[in-house]
């Protein structure tokens, strides 16, 4: 648990109307400060008032993504305890609350109309790839197996897309963050998470060669079918590296090397798949241990069918070395 003056901190912090409204509204799930300041009916400057108090606290947790604020929940579990237990304290059906949630809902569903749009304009697409490979399942059921039981304390998805992987592995961690450089897919893949209930899980927009966490601070890190349209892959797995504690947990997925031209053309892949021994190479130079390789072929004989490569092992004990993008 925390200090006195921290639980003094975040007594203080808590103990205001507005304040209490924003922390239970992230209680289900992340806003940024446009939201929130049509939630509350207040200006932008007073809600980022309120946010700046709560995030000194540690209550909350604030992150940058283009020109917007988001803010979520703080992911400690003594925090988490100490906000469930304070906010318990009122009704379920208190008045404000309840018109809070209405309006949120109301957000929520104009998010879930935007991230359609931008869904069913780029469906084709994912569909038309999806179809050169092995069911989507069988390539799901073979990640689960890759990253094993866990559990992890965190757990960090790479170019998180829509966000399934989060979802698929959220009773595999604590806490469950996606990245990704595209603001349109983060925001399909908030209305994913939020939709499935999956309130351990967020994404926030970020730099793949660049992660926003410390050294040693995941559990666990997934990188599914990103590799291909980056120029350095390799500095990307030793970033991925970088994040994990010792021990820790690397699932990479990707495609074994193909002739699909169309691909690169049409589809923006920079690399046309990888070979089994590149990728084990590679992360045998960033620092992990000795990984396990496994392809899924599709159940036919097409002349264009795609396999879906899996690459996991674990870190090693020692610092693992930091490959730049130069390398």
């Amino acid at each position: 648990m925390g200090s006195f003056d921290d639980i003094v901190g975040m007594l203080r912090a808590a103990g205001e109307p507005t304040r209490l409204r924003i922390l239970r509204l992230l209680q289900h799930g992340e806003f940024n400060v446009t939201d929130l300041t049509q939630l509350l009916g207040q200006s932008q400057p007073r809600v980022s008032r309120h946010i700046k108090l709560l995030a000194d606290a540690a209550l909350i947790e604030r992150y940058q993504e283009g020109s917007f604020v988001f803010v979520r929940a703080s992911g400690d579990a003594h925090v988490q305890g100490f906000l469930a237990s304070a906010l318990s304290m009122v009704a379920p059906d208190d008045p404000q609350f309840a018109r809070d949630a209405e309006r949120a809902d109301q957000i929520r569903a104009r998010r879930a109309e935007l991230a359609q749009g931008y869904f069913d304009a780029n469906a084709v697409q994912w569909d038309r790839i999806r179809s050169l490979h092995v069911p989507e399942p069988d390539v799901e059921a073979a990640i689960l197996d890759a990253l094993g039981p866990g559990p992890y304390d965190l757990l960090l998805d790479l170019g998180t897309g829509t966000g399934r992987i989060l979802e698929l592995a959220s009773d595999r961690a604590e806490r469950l963050v996606g990245i990704d450089t595209n603001r349109e897919m983060l925001k399909c893949a908030r209305v994913r998470l939020e939709s499935a209930g999956a309130t351990k899980c967020s994404v926030r927009q970020g730099d793949i060669y660049n992660l926003p966490f410390a050294e040693g601070s995941a559990g666990a890190v997934v990188v599914h079918q990103v590799l291909h349209f980056l120029a350095w892959p390799k500095a990307a797995l030793a970033e991925a590296v970088r994040v994990l504690e010792p021990d820790g947990h690397l699932v990479v997925v990707d495609f074994a090397p193909h002739n699909l031209e169309f691909l690169r053309e049409e589809h923006a892949h920079v690399r046309l798949g990888f070979g089994a021994d590149e990728i084990k190479g590679w992360l045998a130079e960033c620092g992990l241990g000795q990984t396990a390789y496994r392809e899924l072929k599709a159940n036919d004989a097409r002349e264009n069918a795609l396999t879906v490569a899996i690459w996991s092992g674990k870190k090693k004990g020692a610092a693992a070395q930091k490959w730049r993008a130069a390398s």
